[in-house]
Order: C-alpha cells, then sequence, then structure tokens
C-alpha cells in the first residue's frame, strides 16, 4: 500500500507555481525535520509531472513569447499611427500602460524558458529579480485593468490620470516584493529557480499569496459584483471592457489553484494518492493558461478597437 501522503511534499512533483520551474516542495522543510521521504517512485504513487513539464514548458514559453512580441508590437504600431481611435473605456492611455505590461511579462519568457530546459545558471539573486518583474507586470496588469473598469480616471491623459498610473506601478512593485524575498534557487538534478524556496507559514510567502488571491479571486468577484449591482457601472459596459477582464479571466483558475495547493500543503486538506498524481498538471495548465494573456491581450484589444 502507498504510504501516507504527505504527498505533495515529494521531490518527483513539480509544483508549476512557475511556469518557472517551482518544485513543489519546500527545499528547508526536510532539513530542519526528522521525516524521513517516502519512496513514491513504488508502486501504485507516481507523479510523472516533473519529466513533462522539463520537456514541453520550454516550447510553449518559446512559442508564447514570440506570439506576444508580434501582438504586442502590432498594438504599439496601432496606438502610434491611430491615437484617437482609442476611446473610453479602452482609452490610449491605459492601453499603452497594458502594452508595457504585457511587453515586461513577454520578455522574462526567454531566460525562464532556458532556465527551466538547462537548469537555472544566473544565481539566487537574479531568480529573485525575475519573480519580481514577473509579478509587478501581472500586479500592475490587474490594477490597471480593475481601475478601467470602474474609473473614467484613464480617459485623458492629464495631472490626474498621471497620477494614478505613478500610484498604481509603484503599487504593483510594492505587492510583488514579498515574491522577491520568498523566492531562489533549488538544487536538483536540474538547478531550478523556484518561487518557494521558504517555508508554506513563512510570512513572505504568505503575503504573496495573500496578494495573489486578491487579484486572481477577490478582486474580479468584487468588480463583478459592483458591476451587477450599481446601475452606472452595468450601463457602462463595452466591448472594451470585457476585453480588459480577459486579464482575470485567464489567471481565475490558477488563482482557485494557488488556494487550494495552500490548503495542502498547510495539511488543512488531507491529500490523497490521487491528489499526488494529479494536482501538478491540474495547477501547471492553470498557470499556463494564466501566461496566455500577454499574447491574447493585444490580440483582444485591437479586435475590440476594430469593431
Amino acid at each position: 500500500p502507498w504510504q501516507s501522503p504527505s504527498v505533495l511534499e515529494s521531490k518527483n512533483s513539480l509544483d508549476l507555481m512557475d511556469i518557472l520551474g517551482n518544485l513543489s516542495y519546500d527545499a528547508t522543510s526536510y532539513e530542519d525535520s526528522n521525516e524521513t521521504l517516502p519512496d513514491y517512485d513504488a508502486a501504485p504513487c507516481h507523479n510523472e509531472y516533473c519529466p513533462l513539464f522539463q520537456r514541453v514548458a520550454p516550447t510553449f514559453l518559446a512559442v508564447t513569447c514570440a506570439a506576444a512580441t508580434l501582438g504586442t508590437a502590432a498594438l504599439l504600431v496601432a496606438l502610434a499611427k491611430r491615437p484617437h481611435a482609442w476611446g473610453w473605456p479602452q482609452s490610449r492611455a491605459l492601453v499603452a500602460q497594458l502594452a508595457v505590461g504585457m511587453g515586461l511579462f513577454a520578455a522574462l519568457l526567454p531566460p525562464v524558458a532556458v532556465g527551466i530546459g538547462q537548469g537555472w545558471r544566473l544565481g539566487t539573486g537574479l531568480c529573485s529579480l525575475t519573480h519580481l518583474l514577473w509579478h509587478w507586470s501581472l500586479f500592475a496588469q490587474g490594477l490597471l485593468v480593475a481601475s478601467g473598469s470602474c474609473s473614467i480616471a484613464w480617459c485623458r491623459w492629464d495631472p490626474r490620470s498621471r497620477r494614478l498610473a505613478v500610484a498604481v506601478w509603484a503599487g504593483a512593485l510594492l505587492l510583488a516584493t514579498p515574491v522577491a524575498l520568498a523566492s531562489g534557487t533549488v538544487a536538483s538534478p536540474v538547478t531550478s529557480c523556484v518561487r518557494r524556496s521558504v517555508a508554506i507559514l513563512s510570512p513572505a510567502y504568505l503575503l504573496h499569496l495573500s496578494f495573489c488571491l486578491c487579484l486572481f479571486l477577490r478582486r474580479p468577484a468584487g468588480l463583478l459584483v459592483a458591476t451587477l449591482a450599481v446601475p452606472r457601472l452595468r450601463a457602462g459596459w463595452q466591448p472594451g471592457v470585457g476585453v480588459s477582464w480577459l486579464f482575470f479571466g485567464l489567471w481565475l483558475p490558477y488563482g482557485v489553484g494557488l488556494g487550494v495547493d495552500f490548503l495542502l500543503r498547510a495539511r488543512l486538506l488531507q491529500p490523497t494518492c490521487g491528489t499526488f498524481e494529479h494536482f501538478d498538471y491540474v495547477l501547471g495548465l492553470g498557470e499556463g493558461l494564466g501566461v496566455l494573456h500577454c499574447c491574447l491581450g493585444p490580440a483582444a484589444l485591437l479586435a475590440a478597437r476594430l469593431r
């Protein structure tokens, strides 16, 4: 019979928190405990996620980066060529900042792809910096979408909107800081740059998890309720707003997966053999879906402008 599931803490399991090659175990937890790591290679519990991830992720990220680069370039050209074609709610100032956020996110995909395929050789400092920039772009886009969905502040580029832009990007950087403190490198058969190289209950990781859940779950839920409850917001619903919500729609499954992942690792839910074998795939697909926002977003914004 398979051994009692401390299953999600197996060295055979890649936690897709990151399409950044994150290992789904705390690198320090075994050093600080007297537990013997169970042999999960013994039948019938097998997790085959690691080798599949290392084969598929680099190609997926490379293709996504290429598509995102082309889409973002086309979006920037459209912004420059026809500056007056962008009206509320997809104002030029808002779309330009979203393009910057998606471009920053896409620019990080090549080193991540190489790191997954060949091992992370850039050191812990650059690993933390990569996570910081990755999440800075995500939080900035989330805040921009949220502010653009329920405010007319982006209708024109004036001192008010410029102050809002500074607040959004500074706030996003602040929200992304905990992940830099929680991330690092882990020595394994292939060195990996991981998002959680600290204990699951460490303050840095708990802050990072809270911010992610607020961005991916609480914020879209709050905006949806507000839109349905406030006639003024509901009356102002236009295709451009719906396109901006594509960001939340793509990242929602991953946000749910992060919440369940925490409950399993904190032992608030009892993991099973099936969980051990399949949950990494679910979390991986969720993050893979979210990553697609950087190539689908520009196409959706261009399509909305052409309508």
